[in-house]
């Protein structure tokens, strides 16, 4: 067994690995009971000579291959999205080029499930941007997308939490938009702990109020919309808000803190995933989903729960700077040759958080070749002076 020394309490601790990887196996969709994507993360170059805080640069060759990496496991690619650092490094023109390559791939496979995010991000918020401008924003990004080929998510709006003087205005946009999509979108409900400047969407800072106004809008909307994601790391709201949706509406769960017994459901119903941890996980979510369609439950929690504490350690406050753990992960299984991110965002967690990363990847079996992720560990504690 392979023992590594890792910063604990102040303390440099030893720690013996475990785990015994999960198998890598291709998947089909098909066979799965729940719809899942996969929030994706991008592969920034670290040969580029830019300004990383300024200028993103990324690596599209491995930042695709991720994608069919996806694909090949059964899982769906939610492209564009928060986990993709949208709005935390990646703007609208890199979006824009990463949906446009993105769907390129999907297109050359039969079985490649994909939909990409459109908001309002090339906005930015202030008195001078109107609801109408943030519905023309909105359709700009839309028929972007559209003209792809791509499915929508329809993303939470900065400048709309900005400019809206009440839940009145969110209906408008959203009704507005709504009549105009090609396909049935699935509407993101981002909260304030992803994204501190999405606190009081939809017209109200209490969530359930707010629940109110969206519901109103996909009632109204029923066949336009597919279904809803909420990232309220709440499962009582999710449940609450599950149960009055519309029949033939689905609940992607984005709750990256509950979404084993969340997908699994009740009597009364079972949410879809459209989840940022997905891309970390991407192999016990694959086998979990598998076992779920043989209606092996059993099987299903045994593979699904033991990531449910490395998840929360990644999301943990401030949330928003989860995507430094996907990516961190995505390092240490050799998905990529580096630790770097878009926008510099490796420096937003502390090493001593990395490390318990690391333990808590080794107890969920996700790190699929441990000597390899020993070896970077090692690497990454010697730039941090650890020996």
């Amino acid at each position: 067994m392979t023992t590594i020394n890792l910063p604990l309490d102040g303390k440099i601790v030893p720690y013996t690995l475990t785990g015994t990887p999960i198998e890598l196996k291709k998947r089909d969709a098909k066979a799965f009971p729940r719809i899942a994507f996969a929030a994706a993360h991008v592969v920034a170059d670290p040969l580029a000579d830019n300004d990383p805080w300024l200028t993103p640069a990324i690596d599209w060759e491995r930042t695709l291959a991720f994608r069919h990496r996806l694909w090949d496991l059964g899982l769906g690619v939610a492209e564009a999205m928060d986990t993709a650092q949208r709005g935390m490094g990646l703007g609208w023109p890199e979006a824009r080029d990463l949906i446009r390559r993105a769907l390129a791939e999907a297109a050359e496979r039969k079985d490649a499930l994909i939909a990409c995010g459109a908001g309002t991000d090339h906005l930015s918020p202030g008195p001078d941007v109107t609801v109408d401008t943030i519905i023309r924003a909105y359709e700009e990004q839309i028929e972007t997308v559209e003209a792809a080929g791509g499915r929508i998510i329809l993303m939470a709006s900065r400048a709309l939490a900005v400019a809206a003087k009440g839940p009145d205005d969110y209906v408008r946009v959203y009704d507005r938009i709504l009549r105009q999509v090609k396909e049935p979108v699935i509407i993101h409900w981002l909260g304030e702990m992803f994204d501190p400047a999405l606190e009081g969407y939809w017209g109200n800072g209490d969530h359930l109020k707010a629940m109110e106004t969206c519901l109103q809008v996909i009632e109204a909307n029923r066949t336009k919309v597919d279904g809803i994601k909420i990232s309220l790391l709440s499962k009582e709201k999710e449940v609450i808000m599950r149960r009055q949706l519309p029949k033939a509406v689905r609940m992607y769960t984005g709750d990256d803190f509950n979404y084993a017994e969340l997908i699994a459901g009740d009597e009364e119903g079972h949410s879809d995933a459209l989840l940022g941890i997905f891309d970390a996980i991407a192999p016990a979510a694959s086998a979990a989903l598998d076992a779920l369609g043989r209606k092996s439950n059993h099987d299903f929690f045994d593979l699904l729960e033991p990531t449910v504490p490395l998840s929360r350690h990644i999301f943990k406050a401030p949330t928003r700077f989860y995507k430094t753990g996907v990516v961190f992960l995505a390092y240490l299984n050799g998905l990529q040759d580096h630790f770097v991110m878009v926008g510099g965002q490796q420096s937003t967690r502390s090493l001593t958080h990395l490390a318990e990363l690391f333990r808590l990847a080794d107890k969920a079996r996700v790190l699929t070749d441990p000597e390899l992720a020993t070896a970077r560990m090692r690497q990454v504690l010697a730039v941090h002076g650890v020996h």
